[in-house]
């Protein structure tokens, strides 16, 4: 086994699939960042930095899928929340509609 060719796939898996993962966790609720990485630990194996997760998070603004707001606490500093947008919901329906077929036609393949 090649297991450096491995850990590499396994990054670029992740990393492909980061986007696709965050957009479901706020399909019905909104987060803010360290929320998010705990709702992503919850549902994945996926560890997630906030060096991470902070770009994403306005790469996904720039292109319209999310938006976000400061919330000020009681106690402490304010925190940013994230929520789907409408177009957000869309895309995030059409992906999944891909990565079903995707799945389909990977579970042909491994056996």
């Amino acid at each position: 086994m090649n297991s450096e060719f491995v850990l590499k796939w396994q990054s670029q898996v992740k990393k492909g699939t980061l986007a696709f993962i965050l957009l479901n966790v706020l399909r019905d609720n909104e987060f803010y960042g360290y929320e998010l990485i705990e709702q992503v630990k919850k549902y994945t194996t996926i560890e997630i930095a906030e060096g991470t997760l902070y770009p994403l998070m306005n790469r996904l603004k720039k292109e319209g899928l999310v938006t976000s707001k400061w919330v000020e606490q009681e106690s402490g500093i304010p925190r940013k929340y994230y929520q789907l947008t409408t177009i957000g919901t869309e895309t995030l329906d059409e992906m999944i509609s891909y990565w079903q077929s995707l799945e389909t036609s990977i579970k042909k393949l491994a056996k």
